[in-house]
C-alpha cells in the first residue's frame, strides 16, 4: 500500500513539473495553452484528492516536518497586528528558538509565543533547528508572567522536534525549565489557547503547550517523543523511525479520541504549505472562535478543566 501511495506521489510531480513547465513556456512565447494547463491542474487536484485522503502515519509526519509549512513567525505576522518581540529571559541570555512578545488579534492584546525553525542552514543555525534550550523556555515565562499581570490572553505555536539535548542545555538544566513552565502555566488566571503547526515532539512541546484549548493542524503531530528517538531507543536504529511513528499511533484522531487535543484543524489538500494563507485563515478563525469560549468561562472553572483527563476515550 504505501509503495502504491509512493508511486503516486512520483507521479504527482511529474505532473506538477509539467504543469510548471507548460506556464513557463506560455508566458515566454506568449502562447495560450490555457486548456491543456486546466486538463493538467484537473489532473493534479484529482490526484492530490486520492494521495492525500488516506496518509500514513509516517506521511503525516513527513508532511508535519515539509520546510515549506507556515512556521510560528508567518502566523504570527498574518494573525496578529502590531507584534513587539520580547528578547532574553534576564539570566542567561536570548533564544531565537522560541519568540514571544506583546501582539493584537483583531484589536484585544494578546501575549503570542511560538516555537520557530529555519528554512535554510543559516536561518536553522541561528534557531537551533527549532529545538528550545533553557533560555528559551525562561523567556517564554517571562511572556507568561506578563500575561498574567496584565489579564492578557495567552496563544501558544507548538513546533519543535523536542528541546535540546546539549551539554550545555543540560547544564543550564532544560528539563527543570520545563518543568517550572508546567507548573507554572498549570495556574494562570488568563485564558490560553495553543496550536501544534508542525511537529510537537516530547516536554520540549509540553513547555509551551498547557493550555485552555490545545488544537492541531491535520498533519501535525503531538508525541511524548520523536519517532527518530523512539527508534532509537527501542531498536537502537533511528532508521526504523516509520516504525516507531506507527507504534506511537501519531494519529490526530486518536489524540482528539483521548482527550489530548481539543480540535483537529483541516489543511488545505496536499498539507499546509500548499496554501499558507488558508492555513493561516484556519488557524485565526480557530484562535477568535475559541478565545471568545473561553472569555465566558470563569477564571476557577478554565483553570480546572486545564487538568486533562488524558487516556479515558471522549
Amino acid at each position: 500500500m504505501e509503495e502504491d501511495r509512493e508511486d503516486g506521489s512520483q507521479s504527482l510531480r511529474r505532473l506538477e513539473e509539467q504543469l510548471r513547465q507548460l506556464r513557463g513556456q506560455s508566458a515566454a512565447v506568449r502562447v495560450d495553452v490555457s486548456v491543456e494547463i486546466e486538463a493538467i491542474e484537473a489532473k493534479v487536484r484529482a490526484m492530490r484528492q486520492e494521495i492525500y485522503a488516506n496518509l500514513g502515519i509516517w506521511e503525516r509526519v513527513q508532511l508535519a516536518r515539509h520546510p515549506g509549512r507556515p512556521y510560528s513567525l508567518d502566523y504570527i505576522g498574518h494573525i496578529f497586528s502590531d507584534f513587539e518581540e520580547i528578547h532574553g529571559d534576564r539570566l542567561f541570555g536570548d533564544d531565537p528558538s522560541i519568540v514571544c512578545g506583546l501582539a493584537a488579534l483583531d484589536g484585544r492584546p494578546i501575549v503570542v509565543i511560538g516555537q520557530q525553525k529555519g528554512r535554510n542552514v543559516k536561518e536553522n543555525i541561528f534557531r537551533n533547528f527549532g529545538c528550545p534550550q533553557p533560555e528559551g523556555y525562561h523567556k517564554a515565562l517571562r511572556a507568561m508572567r506578563l500575561a498574567n499581570k496584565f489579564s492578557l490572553a495567552i496563544v501558544t505555536f507548538i513546533d519543535t522536534p523536542g528541546a535540546y539535548p546539549g551539554i550545555g542545555s543540560e547544564e543550564r538544566h532544560v528539563g527543570g525549565a520545563i518543568a517550572t513552565n508546567l507548573l507554572e502555566m498549570s495556574t494562570l488566571r488568563v485564558p490560553s489557547v495553543g496550536v501544534v503547526i508542525g511537529e510537537g515532539g516530547s516536554g520540549g512541546a509540553l513547555g509551551i503547550a498547557v493550555v485552555d484549548r490545545l488544537l492541531l493542524l491535520e498533519n501535525a503531530y503531538f508525541s511524548v517523543i520523536s519517532p527518530e528517538g523512539c527508534a532509537s531507543i527501542l531498536w537502537k536504529d533511528g532508521t526504523k523511525a516509520p516504525e516507531a511513528a506507527r507504534a506511537l499511533q501519531l494519529n490526530p484522531h486518536k489524540l482528539l479520541e483521548f482527550g489530548i487535543v481539543d480540535e483537529i484543524l483541516a489543511e488545505p489538500l496536499g498539507g499546509a504549505h500548499q496554501d499558507p494563507m488558508a492555513a493561516v485563515a484556519t488557524v485565526k478563525d480557530a484562535l477568535l472562535r475559541h478565545l471568545a469560549e473561553l472569555g465566558a468561562v470563569g477564571d476557577p472553572t478554565r483553570r480546572q478543566a486545564r487538568y486533562r483527563s488524558i487516556g479515558v476515550p471522549s
